[in-house]
């Protein structure tokens, strides 16, 4: 099957995607980890401090730090199964990192929500602190590291905008489909 990247905007359903991953016995490599343990060793709480450690590896290291740091676990996770997913990629240089790497293996799938309805999943949620930085603030962060494009130029696009089931069942066909259908 391949690699397949996911990319959507904050509460649009990527850790959804990645926990039907999961139920399929699909590895998954969360690019957020590299940013929380990054945090951590920078002696930050990963709850405050996420979005600064994000910005500030990508002016460090350049814009494709988090791609480049997950390289070794996607190889990892992809030795010994056909598909492997990315939860969370955040730009287009982020995407053309992975083709290079992965070639023709590697898939994007765009997920989409309208901002009312991620505001509401966010809410829920209770992890994100408004008081730290709202939703349009991630959003706007998000998009400054080129995540619109990324979704423009995605291979396939998922709206999530029904029940938890009908989008569950849309991430279980993309991620059991042969991975080649879906054209770069």
């Amino acid at each position: 099957m391949g690699i397949i990247g996911t990319v959507g905007l904050p509460g649009s359903g990527k850790g959804e995607a990645a926990k039907v991953a999961r139920e399929l016995d699909i590895p998954v490599v969360t690019m957020g980890n590299v940013i929380r343990e990054e945090c951590r060793a920078r002696g930050l709480d990963p709850a405050d401090h996420h979005g600064e450690v994000a910005v500030a590896l990508r002016e460090e290291e350049g814009p494709t730090a988090i791609a480049d740091r997950s390289l070794r676990r996607i190889r990892e996770a992809h030795t010994g199964t056909d598909t492997v997913l990315v939860d969370g990629i955040r730009s287009d240089v982020e995407v053309e990192r992975f083709v290079e790497a992965f070639g023709s293996e590697f898939r994007l799938l765009a997920i989409e929500a309208p901002f009312d309805v991620r505001k509401e999943r966010v809410d829920d949620r209770n992890r994100d602190d408004p008081d730290t930085e709202t939703l349009r603030e991630r959003d706007r962060r998000e998009l400054d590291f080129g995540m619109g494009t990324a979704i423009e130029n995605a291979d396939v696009t998922i709206e999530n905008t029904s029940t938890i089931e009908a989008y569950r069942e849309q991430i279980r066909r993309v991620l059991t489909e042969d991975q080649h259908d879906l054209q770069r």
